[in-house]
């Protein structure tokens, strides 16, 4: 006899309600942090779609609003990745992902620190100003350090086309970036106590009153800061112009051929001497070339010095050359040479901020067991400058920022401390090919154009080359690789905007308050803690 067994099948247990929205809440937030990273990288050219940075900035607060630290570094991390992963994307254009994933994964980290501290200052009345400053402090941090610091990403260069551009001149990128960051903290804000308003009926005065403060102050400001902005010739025009020659070859491999970049200048310059003869072009006052216009010495080539010379004698008139110094012993120079048409070459400038790992190479011995073929590529040196580069081009101060100082404050404005009636930025992008790089950098100029008050020249190798007005309008610019000429008459100026008179106070000031917001959070914290253990005890000893 058989016994027939059953087997019973049991039902897999039910998913517990509200499981699938407990996930999502669970990544709600990281996710948020990393589009509104996205968001931020957005906003910054090519595209002009600046306003982007206003809903990120509110993204990012919603992200970060009343977390704890350790929250706060890991949601602001996420947040620099998804914003600094796209937007420095050509870093690694010609040398292979690795350098770029390692700056950005650096960088991100700067970011992802000054998270915690938006999260926390969270608790503080204010708070969207305490925030914006922690942002500022941020920015600041990471344009310093490490290796003379990076400060690609500050939110003011991806403002050149918005309504709080104005700022620039009132305080410099630290004060239009702190105005962009208050204005979109604060929309979050007002956001908030709408939907309180909506739960509960009612806002608290208080509340309403920080929120409308925090989202129009900015632009009521950069709107009253509008008259800062001029294009008048105070000290009369110049026609100046800027020679773009080309490269033969774009990427890293353009050094190996850098005669013909030497040669496609002079053609360039010697076909806009017959311009100017045949009266299809105006007779520039001064000629601006581009970094690296020649790579080879000319004090050490004579064949180089000839036929510099040669483009000097046709125009006419000076030209600022980009040259590679290269002298027997020490380190190489990136330096503006003053070409003189009678006296061939005269001062010099030499490049201060120099790019790591790209024109110096820190920490030689590790690049070398991670990648020996870069290490080797960077097998000499570049030295520092040490005084600022303003040339007397036929009687007009010709303040020199050479490409990457156009990032660092600093750089540009003591061009202009120092005299500076015009801005020059010769730069050299064919490294990075045809990437967003040249319009990044690009961008940056026109907001030093209305930080200074002072028409700016871009003079690059392979593009874009452009003419920037002191109001930071683009009047002429030029194609990538392709050679050409811009020539132009510019207005001069000498006054100083508030920007260039207080310097580095603004930041200061603005650093300042976010030490003391997160200190006035660390006393809080500390008080909080030493209440909840007497309390505690209290109950103890009670019991």
């Amino acid at each position: 006899m058989s016994a027939t067994i059953t087997t019973v099948e049991t039902p897999p247990p039910a998913p517990a309600p509200g499981g699938g929205r407990k996930l999502l809440r669970r990544f709600a937030r990281p996710g948020g942090a990393v589009l509104s990273g996205l968001l931020l990288y957005a906003s910054f050219p090519p595209r002009t779609l600046w306003w982007l940075a206003l809903p990120g900035f509110a993204l990012l607060a919603w992200s970060l609003y009343g977390r704890r630290a350790r929250a706060g570094l890991g949601l602001g991390y996420l947040a620099g990745l998804g914003f600094l992963l796209p937007l420095l994307f050509w870093t690694g254009a010609e040398v292979g992902p690795g350098p770029w994933l390692a700056l950005v994964a650096i960088e991100a980290l700067f970011v992802g620190f000054t998270g915690l501290g938006v999260a926390a200052v969270t608790r503080l009345p204010l708070w969207p100003v305490w925030a914006a400053a922690v942002w500022i402090l941020g920015e600041a941090v990471r344009a310093r350090v490490p290796f003379g610091g990076f400060p690609w990403g500050k939110i003011a260069f991806g403002q050149a086309d918005s309504v709080f551009l104005p700022l620039a001149a009132l305080g410099g990128t630290p004060v239009l970036g702190f105005g962009v960051v208050l204005c979109g903290f604060g929309l979050y804000e007002a956001l908030r106590q709408v939907l309180a308003y909506r739960r509960t009926g009612t806002v608290p005065r208080r509340a309403a009153a920080t929120a409308a403060l925090t989202v129009f102050a900015p632009v009521a400001v950069a709107l009253a800061a509008l008259p800062l902005v001029s294009d008048s010739a105070e000290d009369g025009t110049a026609t100046v112009a800027a020679v773009q020659g080309n490269v033969p070859q774009a990427g890293l491999e353009f050094n190996a051929q850098r005669r013909a970049v030497l040669d496609n200048h002079v053609r360039r310059t010697l076909r806009l001497a017959a311009d100017v003869k045949a009266g299809k072009e105006p007779r520039p006052d001064f000629v601006l070339w581009p970094e690296n216009s020649s790579d080879i010495d000319p004090y050490r080539n004579s064949d180089a010095r000839q036929i510099i010379d040669q483009a000097a004698k046709a125009v006419g008139v000076p030209i600022s050359v980009g040259a590679v110094v290269t002298p027997d012993t020490g380190p190489l120079r990136n330096t503006q040479i003053l070409w003189d048409p009678k006296r061939g070459p005269t001062v010099t400038y030499d490049k201060r901020q120099i790019q790591p790992f790209g024109e110096f190479l820190p920490l030689r011995s590790v690049v070398r067991t991670i990648s020996p073929g870069y290490a080797d590529m960077v097998r000499r040196d570049f030295g520092r400058g040490t005084k600022p580069g303003v040339f007397d081009l036929a009687g007009t101060k010709v303040g020199l920022a050479t490409c990457y100082e156009a990032a660092f404050d600093w750089a540009v404005r003591d061009t202009v401390t120092h005299g500076a009636q015009l801005i020059s930025v010769p730069s050299n992008n064919a490294t990075f090919d045809r990437s967003e790089m040249t319009y990044q950098q690009l961008a940056m100029s026109r907001v030093r154009a209305v930080e200074h008050s002072r028409t700016v020249v871009v003079p690059v190798t392979s593009g874009v080359s452009a003419v920037i007005q002191p109001d930071g309008k683009i009047t002429q610019q030029t194609g990538m690789f392709t050679p050409d000429a811009l020539v132009a008459k510019v207005p001069l100026r000498s006054s100083m905007t508030p920007a260039t008179r207080l310097g580095t106070l603004p930041e200061g000031l603005l650093a300042a308050v976010a030490v003391a917001g997160l200190g006035w959070v660390t006393v809080r914290s500390v008080r909080d803690r030493r209440r909840t253990a007497a309390e505690a005890g209290a109950a103890t000893e009670a019991g």
